[in-house]
């Protein structure tokens, strides 16, 4: 089982290990954003020539459009036939039977339980503790 002394210097250990290894931590980091890292220059590539924006037609060197006569629509609409639809069939309903009542069987009677409706009284908490003779001290004899 470990003792007090034990676990003190458990815990010093540890604080001290956590204090060296972040002193180092911060110590690298530090290093490295004070160095500046050298970068090569990239070579300069020459682009090619763009070529040349290409002339558009003018307004007089374009054929004209045919012109092509538009078709006449028609007047008059044709007529269409009147659909016939044949005539329904007449059939009468066949009559349901009739559906005879029935009384269905009285439900036995069953008492139910009683619910009491008073809420019961919460039982109080004593504000003495009781003493125990082996545990209280002995009574003086002498008034201070």
């Amino acid at each position: 089982m470990a003792t007090a002394l034990d676990q003190r210097f458990l815990l010093a250990s540890l604080v001290m290990t956590l204090s060296l290894s972040s002193i180092h931590i911060t110590m690298a980091a530090r290093h490295l954003l004070q160095t500046q890292p050298t970068i090569p220059p990239l070579p300069k590539v020459a682009l090619p020539p763009l070529p040349a924006m290409p002339t558009m037609p003018t307004a007089t060197t374009l054929p004209p459009l045919p012109a092509t006569p538009l078709p006449t629509l028609p007047t008059a609409l044709p007529t269409l036939p009147k659909p016939t639809l044949p005539p329904l069939l007449s059939t009468q309903m066949p009559t349901l039977p009739a559906v005879p009542k029935v009384t269905p069987p009285p439900l036995p009677v069953s008492s139910l339980p009683n619910i009491p409706m008073t809420i019961p009284s919460i039982p109080t908490i004593p504000t003495m503790m009781p003493t125990i003779p082996l545990l209280s001290p002995p009574p003086s004899t002498t008034s201070p």
